[in-house]
């Protein structure tokens, strides 16, 4: 299905459904609870919540002197240092790679000119994707006018937009002066309720799912050592087998968003033994997410442990009528399973701030549209 044709399906009712206030201020609490760097070791950040036009978000606040921080914090860990990371997919041709670093280079005086990292980020969930509800312009207005108050020095963004799950919201920041910034390309299955047209990959996916010796563990069914094991699983592919520059979510984090009702938790073990695989799935307006994804990357390929715990994934998103945001990275297999490429946005209001800031984060959105996006096109970054 085209990107088009599912901006045109109408809404569902799960669509309309804010954040829920309980799970705001559940995880609130929990960050003012625990230590941040208890919970995300490599995060330096504050959060709090924010009630406006009768919504509830949870926000984050962070300066440019919280360096070294993880990008789902910082806008420079993520438009440079994440940026020359990701040029190691281009190894094998060292003149493309040395033109993107350079390229990435001569824009990192602009990240900084932009001030971004000194920032107030609504409906930060901590998480590399955080879907956002839908909002109308009243109620962007609304908040805008509240954080430009209480927050005069700070950039006001959102995280996590894309024009198949958020066109209206997208239209409605647009209106009222957000500045639009691609980030990157995710891939997005949407089949939303409906029994999905199976691929050969699919159908393979769920095939091993049906015949695996492994156990596969349910929600309620995680007990306190997999908490342990479940952050071992995620290091060994997001911190060891990508980069450390992805939040490093400790075993703490897991089990009390976990157990506070956050996150909800599925899984594969060895019969009778530890966890193989593990996935934390996250629903918001709307969508689902996977903030957390691991596996033993020392067992076999063929044992299909990604393939699995992605299959779950989808199923679940399925039967509950949701779009299923499979963030970035891994283009051919999520293509492959239904997924359809859509440029990912962080919505920036700086109407507020001083001039220099407010001309150089127009010149970032340029920049980004004219060659960001087409060079994500082109290499599916």
């Amino acid at each position: 299905m085209s990107p088009a044709a599912m901006m045109e399906r109408p809404l569902q009712q799960a669509d309309r459904v804010q954040n829920s206030p309980g799970k705001v201020e559940a995880f609130v609490r929990l960050f003012n609870d625990v230590p941040v760097r208890d919970l995300v070791a490599n995060l330096t950040t504050s959060v709090e919540s924010v009630e406006v036009a009768g919504r509830t978000f949870p926000l984050t606040l962070n300066d440019t002197s919280d360096a070294p921080n993880c990008y789902i914090c910082c806008p420079s860990g993520a438009y440079i240092d994440y940026a020359v990371d990701e040029t190691r997919n281009f190894i094998a041709h060292p003149s493309l790679r040395r033109s993107l670093k350079a390229l990435i280079g001569a824009c990192a005086p602009l990240v900084r000119a932009s001030g971004l990292d000194h920032q107030v980020q609504l409906n930060n969930w901590l998480y590399s994707t955080n879907p956002v509800p839908l909002l109308d312009r009243a109620a962007i207005a609304a908040l805008r006018a509240d954080l430009a108050a209480r927050f005069p020095d700070r950039a006001i963004v959102i995280r996590s937009l894309n024009e198949i799950a958020d066109p209206a919201t997208i239209a409605a920041l647009k209106a009222e002066g957000f500045r639009m910034l691609a980030a990157r390309q995710i891939y997005i299955f949407a089949d939303r309720g409906s029994a999905p047209a199976m691929s050969n990959d699919m159908k393979r996916d769920r095939k091993r799912l049906g015949s695996t010796p492994f156990k596969r563990v349910g929600d309620a069914d995680f007990r306190d050592p997999d908490y342990a094991r479940a952050e071992q699983l995620y290091s060994m592919l997001y911190l060891q087998k990508y980069t450390p520059l992805n939040p490093h979510y400790t075993a703490r984090y897991i089990a009390e968003m976990h157990r506070r009702g956050v996150l909800s938790l599925v899984g594969l073990r060895r019969p009778g033994g530890e966890l193989v695989a593990v996935t934390g799935l996250f629903e918001n307006g709307g969508t689902l997410t996977q903030p957390i994804v691991g596996y033993d990357t020392g067992l076999p390929i063929a044992e299909g442990l990604y393939r699995m715990v992605m299959a779950m994934a989808q199923d679940h998103a399925t039967a509950r009528g949701l779009f299923f945001n499979m963030s970035a990275g891994a283009a051919s297999f999520k293509r492959r399973r239904g997924a359809v490429a859509a440029i990912e946005y962080n919505a920036v209001y700086a109407g507020h701030l001083p001039r220099r800031r407010r001309v150089a984060i127009r010149v970032m959105e340029t920049v980004l549209a004219r060659v960001g996006i087409p060079l994500l096109r082109r290499f599916e970054l």
